[in-house]
């Protein structure tokens, strides 16, 4: 029998040393765990791979959106700004959100400020009719003081219409010596986004001469009341038209925008219920629309539509491709066009410099327009600027006068 090495080396009398053995664990013990955590990872490999869920993975926020109470006020809203300049400056940003609302209850828009990012809650009078596809419920009710002549029936509510030899631009225009205007310079001030903060649009009407045209947005709770206090403190008004900017829909003007994208009789209808938010304007005007108003085909039909039922069309300057002059020019009919921003820096030493070029531009051309919102500072400076202006040899005038002189020179 053969002996290992250990077994010789070993002493006699001694046993020999035993071989350690390693102890095993159960086999139950480490394969369960094992195979319960594969199975784990198979299960959850397999939800991963075949879960179809469109949402999976992406974060979900729940706003909740109130219903406008009657209790709500618009006073506080501050004017969209108007005139020309660069359209992100000038225009405000808006961005819609419309409450749940039943048939003809008002709605809350709001009007997000482009430049300041200031965000404003407008209560809309009346019902959409492009959520409904029908009229508003409760048209506008009609003003004091406006011929029924110069009104007709549409389905969203009175708008302007011609009546023999009258029309609406000559009728409603604010009185002026115009034999006077004619021998000597002159300017016009369209104060504009009037109509959303009755607060501030009643400061305008107010502070600022009788001479000092006033544009009115189709939006707030009851334009038409604030147009109807304009006109009686003897200011000419004009209505506001949201057109499509370049920007859109991210720079939105509001419900009911003229847009490229539709057609000229879905522009026409929105145009309508525009046209029936107030009565007594001279004309129409542009409310932001860089891009509409540089369309031919979008703009068009706009302008003969009102040069058929006897208003102006006023051009804020904003777009330098608009072709509203050529369409007008087409269509006979009274037209004028912005030259300076007045507010574009809403800074007194700013607007007292812009005021200057206006005075400047009178002089040389014989008429220029000036475009302004209704800002406080705006207000202030531009009553200051024209107490004194007939001592200089230059005349204020409403924006139609101005019209009226640069269309004959």
């Amino acid at each position: 029998m053969t002996e290992t090495a250990d077994d010789l080396s070993a002493p006699l009398g001694q046993d020999k040393p035993r071989r350690k053995h390693r102890r095993r664990l159960p086999f139950t013990a480490m394969q369960a765990l094992a195979m319960l955590l594969g199975l784990f990872l198979v299960a959850f490999a397999g939800f991963a791979i075949f879960n179809k869920d469109p949402l999976g993975g992406e974060p979900m926020t729940r706003l909740a959106i109130r219903e406008p109470q009657a209790t709500d006020k618009a006073s506080d809203e501050k004017p969209a700004a108007s005139g020309h300049g660069q359209e992100s400056k000038q225009e405000s940003k808006h961005e819609t959100r419309e409450a749940p609302k039943q048939a003809g209850e008002q709605k809350t828009v709001t009007m997000i400020d482009g430049s300041t990012g200031t965000r404003q809650d407008v209560v809309i009078g009346g019902s959409d009719p492009a959520d409904k596809g029908g009229a508003a419920s409760a048209p506008p009710p009609v003003m004091t003081g406006i011929d029924p002549k110069l009104l007709e029936k549409s389905r969203y509510g009175m708008i302007p219409v011609v009546a023999g030899d009258l029309k609406p631009f000559n009728v409603y225009a604010a009185d002026a010596d115009r034999a006077k205007a004619a021998k000597m310079p002159v300017v016009a001030i369209l104060i504009g986004g009037l109509g959303v903060g009755a607060a501030k649009t009643t400061d305008a009407i107010m502070r600022l001469p009788a001479a000092v045209t006033l544009a009115f947005t189709p939006y707030g709770s009851d334009p038409g009341k604030l147009a109807e206090r304009a006109r009686a403190q003897r200011h000419e008004i004009f209505l506001q038209i949201p057109m499509e900017p370049y920007d859109f829909p991210d720079n939105d003007p509001g419900p009911q925008t003229l847009l490229t994208s539709l057609s000229a009789d879905q522009n026409m209808d929105r145009l309508y219920w525009h046209l029936s938010r107030m009565q007594g304007y001279a004309g129409l005007t542009n409310f932001m629309g860089a891009r509409f108003i540089a369309t031919e085909p979008a703009m068009q039909p706009i302008i003969r539509e009102a040069a058929k039922r006897g208003l102006g069309f006023f051009d804020d300057g904003s777009s330098p491709r608009s072709i509203a002059p050529q369409a007008a020019a087409s269509q006979a009919m009274p037209f004028g066009r912005g030259d300076i921003a007045i507010d574009v820096v809403p800074t007194p030493a700013e607007i007292d410099r812009a005021l200057n070029k206006l005075e400047a531009a009178a002089r040389e051309r014989g008429a220029a327009v000036g475009t302004a919102s209704a800002l406080p500072v705006s207000i202030e400076r531009i009553g200051a600027w024209t107490k004194t202006l007939s001592d200089r040899g230059i005349l204020l005038v409403p924006l139609t006068t101005a019209m009226l002189k640069s269309k004959s020179s």
